[in-house]
């Protein structure tokens, strides 16, 4: 095939599983010739709207089929994919299909209020709409509208001709934007060999094989979600069932049901599991990797899984690096409880001085990144580009942290995050960390407010676990000893529910605008 990017995997992986179901939804099996075949239509029909190689196509929606045969499609023609996070608000959107320039957007039908607000005044032309109940056919009602169509319309009328569209691992293959902690988000542009060699790293570290069953309770629009999870799993000829919502005893109920064999979360995914009443009378027997990102799981919550046999895989990376850069081999968590791992097998990885020196064992430096699964550019963003990277190779991650005498990378925190007490630097991963070694503690984050005397001093915001009490000076307590006393919060604020993420990660920017005023 000419096409040596992601759009040719289902091509190739055709005649290798054609029979074997590729994607579970609810009642809905697709079986890899049903999906290979459902992309094509959808790449001739994408054709037949205009979109041609280098155009982008924007996905909004929750975890769907169609999410993965638009990207498949986009892939086929040499089209870029740009998946739209659905708790965004319209001006939010818009933004993002301004400033990549998206051509066609594919949506949810319940997100039809949504769809339509985040394209006006922009250059998208079409619309595609999954599961729409409408009996429209195309329109193009007001002035600069995009015209809408309902999805399987789109994909019946439309031939199953394989493309062989020539593309690259160099070629552009998705747009991802960053959160956007100050200013506008950036769109880190993922080559297709960015992505392939992401799902080598995952097979290789994390022994993925064609009998997995993986079960997507995370936002696909996610990258940990879609790189970690879902494309290594069909790159491998697996199995993958998707979820639109994570609910705890669904997913206790879907492990059982379907014999799920991977499953990948945050830490408080994995606490929620284990705190549900169906968690010891349900079959999770079939399991065998658990891989776990945002932060380091609490030793609680280890336990509960080590009790049934289970231990997790660990991980750091960030959208950048597509997003893997280093994993936890299950095997040492307990001996590395705290670490992210070692790099990657294809990825490597260095931590530097403020001069861009590198350090030690041991030394607390910047974190930065190199291999074929870091981006090499932003979208349209030459200078940010050239400040993100050391000596044009580096990637730099503007995360702290040290590598111990083995290699295994320890992340003390964000260089942002980090708290600046009377020229004392405190890393509020390393608070939070013992913090949690409550019991009644369900998830905490440490943050820095303004103090007269010390420039800025440490405060923790915490929720409690259903039925258990805690008090600002019971955290204080427990931290006294352990830490030293510069790094012991200095007030506690006790509150229902985390500002979060799509992916689960606590928005610290949120609760610096509300606590540190």
């Amino acid at each position: 095939m000419y096409n040596n990017g992601v759009g040719s995997w289902l091509h190739r992986r055709r005649p290798k599983s054609g029979p074997k179901v590729a994607l579970v939804a609810g009642e809905l099996e697709l079986t890899y010739a049903e999906l290979s075949e459902r992309a094509d239509r959808l790449a001739n029909a994408l054709r037949r709207r205009g979109v041609a190689r280098g155009d982008r196509v924007a996905y909004l929606g929750e975890n769907d089929p169609a999410f993965v045969e638009t990207f498949f499609a986009a892939g086929i023609l040499g089209a870029i994919f740009i998946p739209l996070n659905t708790r965004l608000a319209a001006p939010e959107l818009q933004y993002q299909l301004e400033d990549s320039g998206t051509r066609l957007l594919v949506h949810g039908a319940a997100l039809d209020a949504l769809a339509a607000a985040a394209v006006e005044g922009t250059g998208v032309q079409r619309r595609l709409v999954v599961g729409a109940a409408h009996d429209a056919g195309p329109t193009t009602a007001g002035t600069g509208a995009a015209g809408v169509e309902r999805y399987e319309d789109a994909l019946a009328a439309a031939p199953a001709e394989v493309i062989d569209e020539a593309v690259t691992h160099d070629d552009g293959a998705m747009i991802l934007y960053t959160s956007g902690t100050t200013g506008r988000p950036k769109g880190a542009l993922l080559t297709h060999g960015n992505i392939t060699w992401n799902c080598i790293n995952v097979i290789t570290d994390m022994d993925v094989n064609r009998n997995d069953i993986a079960l997507m309770i995370s936002p696909l629009f996610h990258v940990a979600s879609l790189d970690m999870g879902l494309l290594p799993m069909l790159l491998k000829g697996a199995t993958v069932v998707l979820e639109q919502k994570f609910d705890p005893g669904r997913t206790l109920g879907l492990i059982e049901k379907h014999r799920i064999t991977a499953l990948s979360g945050v830490p408080t995914t994995y606490q929620l599991l284990a705190e549900h009443p169906a968690w010891a009378t349900t079959d999770i027997s079939s399991l065998d990797k658990l891989t776990c990102g945002g932060s380091a799981v609490p030793m609680r919550v280890l336990e509960a899984y080590e009790e049934r046999g289970l231990g997790f895989s660990n991980g750091y990376g960030m959208t950048e690096t597509a997003p893997g850069a280093t994993t936890l081999p299950v095997w040492r968590s307990r001996e590395k409880a705290g670490s992210s791992g070692l790099p990657q097998f294809f990825t490597d990885v260095r931590i530097v001085d403020p001069i861009g020196e590198a350090v030690g064992p041991g030394e607390v430096g910047e974190i930065q990144i190199s291999g074929p699964n870091v981006i090499k550019q932003y979208w349209n963003r030459s200078e940010a580009t050239r400040d993100s990277f050391a000596d044009g190779i580096w990637f730099k991650s503007g995360d702290m942290g040290y590598l111990d005498e083995e290699g295994f990378l320890f992340v003390s925190d964000r260089l942002k995050d980090m708290i600046i007490s009377g020229g004392e630097n405190i890393y509020p991963a390393e608070v939070e960390g013992v913090i949690v070694e409550l019991e009644p503690v369900a998830s905490v984050a440490v943050i820095g407010v303004p103090d007269d005397k010390w420039g800025e001093v440490p405060k923790a915001i915490v929720t409690v676990r259903d039925g258990m009490t805690l008090t600002e000076e019971e955290v204080r307590a427990h931290l006294d000893g352990r830490l030293a006393r510069y790094k012991i919060p200095k007030s506690v604020v006790f509150v229902e529910e985390m500002p979060r993420t799509a992916s689960g990660k606590i928005r610290k920017t949120e609760l610096r605008k509300q606590y540190a005023g």
